[in-house]
């Protein structure tokens, strides 16, 4: 087996972590999730979801990681001695790579409206824009070759390995993602009537409130700390046995959260601004928000903050199929006994195959479809309403129920040395919270509750 390498600094641990959890679904899903399900109201809850299902899930994968030294697959392996168990750790991979495959053909896409944004290309009436869009994603070869360069992209960092790669590009890319956030939330928060956005978003109006919200608020959080990838448990098979993975888990949610927070506030005060509701689902980042910054703007200041914002779009998506391709690389590495450039062109080669399907299910192959759905829309609601909280809930199960309780107190106190009282809290929440909360989302995401 090669040597697997670990994350160099404390600091590499947070920020490569962090953004793997970072990326369309904080700039993108959370803003018009929060629209939908009545701003404030919905980011409190979304807040106590993060500590409450959040943390411990993180947590539960980084113990299982971080024990084992190795890929997802092996880990879970390793710690229930070939039992079953280590089929959730081959669901978290199979999962990673079908994420892969269809995120890349979103974020294929920014990567086009990038372009289209520095060429000046995304302005005009309502109408076209949206026509642009429409004409865009149907088209054959344009949407297909962004996608493919959005893997292979991915494909050269992950090749260089943990420290010269992934934790090299997170040391960039996080902080100058960080940076844009500051600079359109500064941009958007001085508009005229912007203050209106800004109190949708942090003052709850708790009449909003119901069943319905408070279910998609766990989802959300669920999901943009991706819980149930086998990315966290991969991640954390290179920290330091000294990482504290309380502590680490925190500042990672705390990081995740905040950017959330930030598109929330360059979207929200931009669509006040000029009577626009961000609430528009998917169509969002690519049609309602170009219209926003066309009229919210003048037309020098409303390019420059196109171009910014479809910049911190790619940087975010990543962030994230870094993470995702690494989960593969390893697995197909450690497995297989093949160098971290092969398996890294096996993954590529896998997930350029299934966004190639995607991308054309979207509209230059209609037939493309199963179950009646297009592959991309197929792939979506199968990991996202299945195999993600499947994978996360049997995690859960095996660190709160199975895993030896002086492997799981060890792993979360560093031998005794931190967070010995918080262990019990820990071990709470796995075993009787987390379960059932994860089994409504998983009911409420099939519409059966």
């Amino acid at each position: 087996m090669t040597d697997r390498g670990n994350f160099g600094s404390k600091l590499g641990i947070v920020l490569a972590t962090a953004g793997s959890a970072v990326g369309l679904g904080n700039v993108w899903r959370f803003p018009y999730m929060t629209g939908q399900n009545g701003g404030g109201a919905f980011l409190l809850i979304y807040v106590g979801c993060i500590l409450m299902l959040g943390l411990p899930g993180m947590i539960s994968e980084f113990i299982v990681g971080r024990h084992a030294q190795s890929n997802a697959a092996r880990a879970y392996d390793k710690l229930s001695a070939g039992k079953p168990w280590r089929l959730v750790g081959h669901l978290g991979i199979i999962t990673s790579i079908i994420i892969l495959g269809f995120y890349a053909v979103v974020a294929g896409w920014c990567l086009f409206y990038l372009y289209a944004s520095l060429a000046g290309h995304t302005g005009g009436s309502s109408e076209s824009i949206k026509n642009y869009f429409s004409s865009f994603s149907s088209a054959l070869w344009t949407p297909l070759l962004c996608g493919i360069s959005f893997v292979l992209i991915t494909h050269l960092v992950v090749v260089r390995g943990i420290q010269k790669g992934i934790e090299r590009a997170s040391r960039i890319l996080m902080p100058v993602l960080f940076v844009i956030l500051l600079i359109l939330v500064v941009a958007a928060c001085s508009l005229p009537g912007a203050i209106e956005g800004v109190r949708f978003l942090l003052l709850p109006d708790f009449s909003k409130i119901s069943s319905s919200v408070m279910l998609e608020a766990l989802g959300q959080a669920f999901f943009s700390l991706s819980l149930g990838t086998a990315c966290l448990c991969t991640y954390a098979s290179y920290f330091t046995q000294d990482t504290n993975l309380v502590r680490s888990a925190g500042q990672i949610a705390l990081l995740d959260t905040l950017i959330a927070l930030l598109a929330g506030l360059v979207i929200f005060p931009a669509a006040a601004s000029v009577g626009i509701s961000p609430d528009s689902g998917p169509s969002l980042i690519f049609i309602t928000l170009p219209n926003v910054f066309q009229q919210a703007f003048s037309p020098m200041m409303g390019y420059v903050v196109s171009l910014l914002f479809y910049a911190l779009l790619v940087f975010a998506a990543l962030t994230s199929t870094i993470s995702m391709h690494e989960i593969g690389t390893a697995f197909i590495s450690e497995e297989l006994h093949m160098s971290r450039q092969r398996a890294a062109t096996v993954i590529t080669a896998i997930a350029s195959a299934i966004c190639i399907v995607c991308s054309l299910s979207m509209g230059a192959v209609p037939q493309f479809t199963v179950m009646g759905l297009s592959v991309m829309d197929f792939c979506d609601q199968l990991t996202a309403n299945i195999m993600l909280p499947t994978g996360a809930m049997l995690t859960c199960l095996f660190v709160g129920w199975y895993i030896p309780r002086r492997i799981t107190h060890d792993e979360f106190t560093n031998n005794g040395s931190h967070n010995t009282r918080l262990y019990s809290t820990f071990l709470f929440a796995v075993r009787y919270v987390c379960p059932p909360v994860i089994l409504l989302i998983f009911l409420h995401q099939l519409g059966i509750v």
